[in-house]
């Protein structure tokens, strides 16, 4: 296993790339829009396109790793988010339209944000060993570490350098995916053919009844995710009347912190637990913090309402991806593509229906619906119990 050190370190940095990719963008909406005049409805249409892009790549990333192989198409992937990130701080001053060198450099960067997604879990999965579970949610620790760091430290680089200076930080950025393209490019990689024999074909999946129940719980896992991840910042800011600055701080990134921290605990004793009863007690958890949140008077009760949610959907992702993986050995790259698909079409949901309940009843409404969501994934709990044939959920 010591061999693999440096694959296990190269897809933990292809993960916060991911999450570099995903969340610089929106850090320079309102700087578009003055720079550039752009309107904010074109500018959240950026949003639109880049989870439509990486839902894309999720459908197509499992024949484009079967068609190009593993290393070929994470050494890609990387290519894509480092040109994408580049190209932002570029096109946008090359191009007669300004929005559309962004467009370009989203879906670029989207490209290679989707494929890392895709092959940085099987990648992992396919290793030697049995700690995959931990393994798996160090991995996606790594998301919310990235998520810290770019807020972090954007926020450090335009207090001090000046936010017009943006483009050099997204040229920056590109750094990493480009020197972890090179280092995948060197590292050994397995792949679950080898390690497991012939994957199921997609037909095979969708005729397994208990893929549509991870699909299920990929879906009520991302949604909770996002629904506060995107909207927590401005739960806090509105509706418990804290400063912007405070509110980011005590929102997203404390959130991010806290999902982090939960994946990392989990990584350490994962594999000494039962996945199903995480997951199930992790919905429930989830459920009622959703309830805490939008319904305490209190503004401390809320914000810890927030703060257990984090705790409980960080073991989420990882959790389902490696049931999923236990319970059909033979899933193969178009498992891990699908599932990430269900996981990012409960991303645009969950925030969407914060957005579309709250435009009427407000923040705490629209959260208060989406614990549906966290109902999905108890459901789906309780119905892997029964396809497992045991009692101990």
């Amino acid at each position: 296993m010591r061999q693999y050190k440096y694959t296990v370190f190269a897809c933990y940095i292809g993960t916060f790339t991911q999450a570099a990719t995903n969340n610089f963008v929106p850090l320079l909406f309102l700087t578009f829009f003055n720079e550039f005049g752009i309107s904010l409805g074109k500018i959240s249409f950026l949003i639109t396109l880049n989870f439509c892009t990486q839902m894309l790549v999720d459908f197509l990333g499992a024949n484009l790793a079967d068609r190009f192989g593993y290393r070929k198409s994470i050494v890609g992937a990387h290519i894509f988010a480092a040109v994408g990130m580049a190209e932002l701080g570029i096109l946008p001053y090359i191009l007669p339209s300004p929005y559309a060198g962004l467009c370009i450099a989203v879906i670029t960067g989207a490209v290679g944000s989707g494929l890392i997604e895709v092959m940085a879990s099987p990648i992992v999965e396919a290793l030697p060993g049995d700690a995959k579970a931990s393994a798996m949610s160090v991995l996606h620790s790594f998301y919310c570490w990235g998520l810290m760091t770019v807020i972090l430290v954007s926020t450090a680089y335009f207090y001090f350098l000046d936010i017009v200076l943006w483009r050099y930080l997204a040229m920056a950025w590109a750094l990493i995916p480009a020197i972890n393209a090179v280092i995948f490019s060197r590292v050994p990689i397995n792949t679950l053919e080898s390690a497991r024999g012939q994957s199921l074909k997609m037909r095979g999946l969708f005729s397994n009844k208990i893929f549509w129940v991870f699909l299920l719980l990929m879906l009520g896992s991302g949604a909770v995710e996002q629904a506060l991840a995107q909207w927590i910042s401005a739960f806090v800011e509105s509706d418990l009347a804290v400063s912007k600055t405070l509110g980011d701080l005590l929102g997203p990134c404390v959130f991010a912190m806290l999902m982090g921290v939960s994946r990392l605990l989990f990584g350490r004793f994962g594999d000494a637990v039962n996945l199903r009863k995480v997951t199930f007690a992790g919905g429930c958890v989830c459920f009622a913090g959703f309830f805490i949140a939008s319904l305490s008077p209190w503004k401390f009760l809320s914000l810890a309402g927030c703060g257990i949610c984090g705790l409980a959907v960080g073991v989420m992702w990882p959790g389902i991806i490696s049931q999923a993986s236990t319970m059909i050995p033979r899933g193969g790259t178009s498992m891990f593509g699908l599932l990430a698909l269900a996981g990012d079409v409960g991303c645009f949901a969950g925030p969407d229906m914060v957005g579309f309940v709250g435009t009427e009843l407000g923040i705490r409404g629209g959260l208060l619906c989406a614990s549906v969501f966290a109902a999905f994934i108890i459901v789906g709990a309780l119905v892997l119990k029964k396809y497992s044939g045991r009692n101990d959920l």
